[in-house]
């Protein structure tokens, strides 16, 4: 029978057990239990773990081989996404508003389950306070169009999630991060899980422990 790890609430943040564990099916999960307190998250990270978890399940920690990633440079703007930027339609924040950009994100996936619960919202939260995890918003005019947040360790942003009210505005916040990547230190934009919706913007497969070379340096 396979096993994984079962963290208690009070375990150390260090606590987790090497990558190398994670199970193949389900593809990377590693460790369950624990919690979300900013010291954990930031151990997570730093290790090239995340949480990701349903309402009603355990807390579970995944550390997926290969990585899904997009090199800043890879980003595919599409024409349509070039005519958006050109058009300067949208203003671009960063930090301006983390709840509502967390909140949009957690709504516009509530209809199909959505992992962002009160306690994720809450988790994240904290982490933007203490500076750890960022937020870049998309306006137009007043209203909170798209955007996008996740987390910063050393040289990898790892985003979270994204969400657009308006035509490609979650695109305009990747593509805004994506640009500004070079001149914050930042090699890496860490996608965790593969989508169709994440391949059509450039992201590709990265061996973990390429991965892993990215955070350490």
């Amino acid at each position: 029978m396979t096993r994984i790890t079962w963290l208690a609430a009070g375990d150390p943040p260090a606590s987790f057990p090497p990558v190398s564990e994670a199970l193949r099916e389900p593809a990377g999960l590693l460790a369950a239990g624990g919690d979300l307190t900013p010291g954990r998250l930031r151990e997570a990270y730093r290790r090239g773990i995340f949480p990701w978890y349903s309402p009603g399940e355990p807390l579970l920690w995944w550390s997926p081989d290969p990585r899904e990633v997009l090199f800043p440079e890879e980003l595919h703007v599409s024409r349509s996404l070039r005519r958006t930027l050109r058009r300067g339609l949208y203003q671009v924040t960063e930090n301006r508003d983390f709840a509502a950009v967390i909140a949009a994100c957690a709504t516009a996936r509530a209809a199909a389950g959505t992992w962002i619960t009160a306690e994720m919202q809450a988790a994240y939260i904290e982490l933007h306070r203490l500076g750890a995890a960022h937020s870049i918003e998309v306006w137009q005019g007043e209203e909170l169009a798209g955007g996008l947040y996740g987390v910063r360790s050393g040289r990898v942003f790892s985003g979270e999630s994204m969400f657009s009210r308006r035509a490609d505005a979650s695109k305009v916040a990747l593509a805004w991060l994506a640009e500004s990547c070079p001149g914050r230190g930042i090699a890496l934009i860490d996608c965790q899980m593969p989508s169709a919706h994440l391949r059509s913007l450039g992201s590709r497969p990265l061996p973990r422990s390429a991965f892993l070379g990215f955070l350490a340096a």
